[in-house]
């Protein structure tokens, strides 16, 4: 009788646990796409890549100390028909105006990489409002288009930063692919880096100043070509809504 009692004490809790994770697995799916759990918090993600069947990827280049190489990156891309996204700065953007609305004419996709390029998290929700709204202003009054997509400096963000981008109609990107091109690589070492990392959905970080990298795009290009893949702009590779985020950066559809 004790070991029967038991075991039906057993199989309520097993119940019990199980409607439990049924009871969060919606509340996790109802509360939005940006969501993640982990442990006992909510905690927003960026995106940091975008899961999908489709061979699509987008290539991304933050701007924020020169034009040295751009012309390079852009003649590259033209030849090649690719069309990319590049965060710029504020300060940036005011100081080459003239590549800024280049690179938008070109048909690439213009996205903030803020005003002054702090470290976000640290900030408050008054000062993340004007770095977001001046940067993207600057952008908007040469390209005369809406800016749709932000990257956090260093990669730095907490939730109130993706909140409070959300907010003003911004994605959070990220990136899963990672050039490394900043630590003055070689024009193989980028191609290596990038060619071993990419898979469908992904999204790929350069730096316009990068040292090396107008050599390696194009053999990065024409190889990723070769194996099926579709160049994007990040914000023709996301989704915009009825989406969910993994705990992995990933953006996935609702099913």
């Amino acid at each position: 009788m004790y070991f029967a009692v038991l075991s039906k004490r057993k199989i309520l809790v097993s119940v019990c646990v199980c409607l439990v994770a049924v009871i969060c697995s919606i509340t996790l799916y109802k509360t939005g796409a940006y969501q993640v759990f982990y442990g006992s918090n909510l905690r927003e993600l960026p995106i940091y890549y975008v899961k999908t069947e489709e061979k699509k990827i987008a290539i991304s280049f933050d701007c924020a100390w020169g034009v040295d190489y751009t012309d390079s990156l852009l003649e590259t891309m033209q030849k090649e028909e690719v069309k990319c996204t590049f965060f710029t700065v504020q300060f940036w953007a005011e100081k080459h105006p003239d590549y800024l609305k280049k690179i938008s004419d070109l048909g690439h996709e213009i996205g903030t990489h803020s005003a002054t390029h702090p470290y976000m998290s640290k900030l408050s929700k008054s000062q993340i409002e004007r770095e977001l709204d001046s940067s993207c202003n600057a952008i908007t009054s040469v390209t005369g288009k809406k800016v749709e997509v932000f990257r956090p400096p260093y990669g730095d963000y907490n939730d109130l930063l993706i909140n409070t981008a959300r907010a003003k109609g911004l994605y959070t990107i990220q990136w899963d692919v990672d050039s490394l091109d900043w630590k003055d690589l070689s024009a193989k070492e980028i191609y290596d880096r990038v060619i071993k990392r990419v898979k469908n959905g992904s999204i790929v970080l350069f730096h316009n100043q990068g040292l090396h990298t107008h050599e390696a795009l194009p053999n990065i290009i024409s190889t990723l070509k070769s194996q099926g893949y579709e160049f994007v702009t990040i914000g023709q590779l996301i989704y915009r809504d009825n989406f969910k985020m993994a705990v992995d950066g990933g953006q996935t559809p609702n099913s």
